[in-house]
């Protein structure tokens, strides 16, 4: 399995994920044309995409999804909520392939499960692509890891995960109180120190990667949020286990787990 993190962040969030017969977005919260520019600019061809599926219905996560199934006519999967709350921006979905957050979608050879998670959205997945053995866990846009996570997301090989802020940023940075609470929420985003604390519940030794998702360009520095998984990862003695930090602006680097 490879995965790149195309965009991550509160600009757009775009995930490709492919296996030996299967390629794959995870959310599309870019426009069509720049989803399409940065899969180029990792060497993937647009036209082989096998499917989207999308997370959650806020805009970050659904602004491209609409001109891409119909300009690619692939299927999109999402739960119905999804779907009912974002159909000012899907637009009509040529494909649509409704799912019951819960359940195990496959797509060619890539099995897909899905769970709930808290945000502040209709209903939001979690979601664990697999693949001949191999796990990658996504989850981003959470507001606090719970054991319902923990369990679906133990025993991936790959994270994408959420460091949005640093809490001392947040308190002390420009944006509203409404907005702070709502950050800081149980149903907003993970500062710095609770995604290390679910990583650290999450680390084995056959943990690869950990790509570090959704940091604020306001609230967050990426050499703070870096300090706290890598002091997670030395304390729980996982020394193999190789850190990307993700960027709203360029495609991270294709990674093989």
């Amino acid at each position: 399995m490879r995965f790149a993190v195309l965009a991550s962040g509160s600009g757009g969030n775009a995930c490709y994920v492919e296996t030996s017969h299967a390629r794959i977005l995870v959310d599309a919260g870019l426009s069509c044309r720049d989803v399409i520019r940065r899969l180029d600019s990792i060497g993937v061809d647009p036209q082989r995409l096998d499917g989207l599926v999308i997370t959650h219905e806020h805009l970050d996560h659904i602004r491209g999804a609409g001109p891409l199934a119909r300009k690619l006519d692939i299927p999109v999967f999402a739960n119905a909520l999804t779907f009912k709350r974002g159909v000012r921006y899907l637009g009509t979905i040529p494909k649509p392939v409704p799912v019951c957050t819960g359940e195990t979608l496959s797509i060619k050879d890539l099995f897909i499960e899905t769970f709930t998670k808290c945000h502040d959205a209709a209903d939001p997945m979690g979601l664990v692509l697999a693949s001949e053995g191999v796990r990658l866990g996504v989850i981003t846009d959470l507001g606090r890891s719970t054991p319902v996570v923990e369990d679906r997301l133990r025993g991936c090989h790959a994270l994408v995960a959420e460091f949005n802020h640093d809490e001392r940023m947040l308190e002390d940075g420009p944006y509203p109180l409404e907005l702070k609470r709502r950050i800081r929420g149980p149903d907003g985003h993970l500062s710095n120190t609770q995604a290390a604390k679910m990583i650290k519940c999450l680390t084995h030794s056959g943990l690869g990667w950990v790509a570090l998702a959704h940091l604020s360009e306001i609230n967050n520095l990426p050499e703070k949020a870096l300090r706290a998984v890598k002091e997670t990862l030395e304390l729980c003695q996982r020394h193999r286990t190789e850190v990307l930090i993700t960027s709203q602006h360029t495609p991270a680097p294709m990674v093989e787990i």
